[in-house]
């Protein structure tokens, strides 16, 4: 018996010497003091021996028991920070090298636009209002005096709603800004002086000048004497603001629904300065939006007196100025989420 608790004892400490990892030294700790260990069987073993050499065999035993506990703990523990280190110095920071900047939020390009014509219009005594994407028909073509029979109500162009829940052709995405007008005319008497910005909704097909959705805002003045001419005065007054004082506009006639007489809006190209260039398709000049003043069947429509009142309108694509004094020439880029193109602004 002398004989075997030695060569556990030996082979014990040779087997926690050679254990590489945590891994190995509990596979030890199982092979000698798990319940089918070699020290746990020796102590089994004491029932057996006479009577007389029981009590110094489990003496022994028992010392060798504690040794081998104790041997182990001082491997595990040298393991343990050996494991410890070798993950600092994977995980080590060299402070000396230069910080990462991290990546800063910043508005979308369109919204920064918005932003910035905001900001002009409200200070040249502009309120603004906004209102439901989701609209009525009345709102969207009927109270804006758009016949029943008018192209723009036609599927090419309107993003009807037909849910199963409202009769069909009574909801669709609003088409233009131009409802708000209706209600804001509605809850406010003159004067009034509002723009109103928004997204709008159109069924076309994408390319690299229309898009399904686009930001437009549209400006609303009415009160007593209000002329063609104040709505001259407004427009050069903002785009000059925005787009530089060296700019020229003209107005070109056209029509409009809501609004008699009707202009469509120009400026002179900003890349060139009018004097012809790929963006402008070589006429120096670049489409705005269309403008004119309220046409009476729309003041009708809200209960304003046509006879006492008159005012202007007029409505611009967020996305359009942005190109255009961007010089971006693909309004897909808009909507892509390349930040390439989007950590340029």
């Amino acid at each position: 018996m002398s004989d075997d608790l030695k060569k556990i004892e030996r082979e014990l400490h040779e087997a926690v010497a050679a254990s590489a990892d945590l891994r190995a030294l509990e596979a030890v700790r199982v092979d000698y003091l798990g319940r089918k260990g070699a020290i746990t069987g020796l102590l089994k073993q004491i029932g057996t021996l006479p009577a007389e050499e029981r009590r110094d065999f489990g003496a022994r035993v028992n010392v060798l028991k504690q040794a081998a506990a104790d041997a182990i703990e001082s491997r595990k523990a040298e393991l343990e920070a050996g494991e410890t280190a070798a993950r600092m110095t994977a995980e080590a920071v060299d402070v000396t090298l230069p910080g990462r900047r991290p990546t800063i939020g910043r508005k979308h390009i369109v919204t920064q636009t918005l932003d910035e014509i905001i900001e002009i219009l409200e200070g040249m005594g502009f309120a603004v209002e906004y209102g439901p994407e989701l609209e009525t028909e009345y709102y969207n073509y009927d109270a804006l005096n758009f016949p029943p029979n008018h192209p723009a109500r036609d599927m090419q162009d309107t993003f009807w709603i037909d849910d199963g829940r409202h009769e069909a052709g009574e909801y669709l995405l609003r088409t233009h800004t131009s409802p708000v007008q209706i209600r804001v005319m509605e809850r406010m008497q003159p004067p009034v002086r509002v723009i109103m910005p928004g997204k709008c909704f159109r069924n076309e097909s994408v390319n690299v000048r229309s898009h399904v959705m686009h930001h437009q805002v549209e400006g609303l003045c009415v009160d007593e004497g209000v002329t063609f001419g104040d709505l001259k005065g407004t427009l050069y007054t903002f785009l000059k603001t925005w787009l530089g004082m060296d700019v020229e506009l003209r107005f070109r006639p056209s029509y409009f629904p809501f609004t008699e007489p009707s202009a469509e809006v120009d400026v002179s190209c900003i890349l060139c300065r009018g004097s012809g260039c790929r963006v402008c398709k070589q006429t120096g000049w670049l489409e705005l939006g269309g403008s004119g003043m309220v046409d009476p069947n729309v003041f009708g429509s809200v209960g304003y007196d046509a006879e006492k009142y008159t005012g202007y309108a007029w409505g611009f694509g967020i996305e359009r100025l942005t190109m255009m004094k961007y010089g971006i020439e693909d309004i897909r880029l808009f909507f892509q989420n390349d930040m390439r193109f989007l950590e340029q602004f």
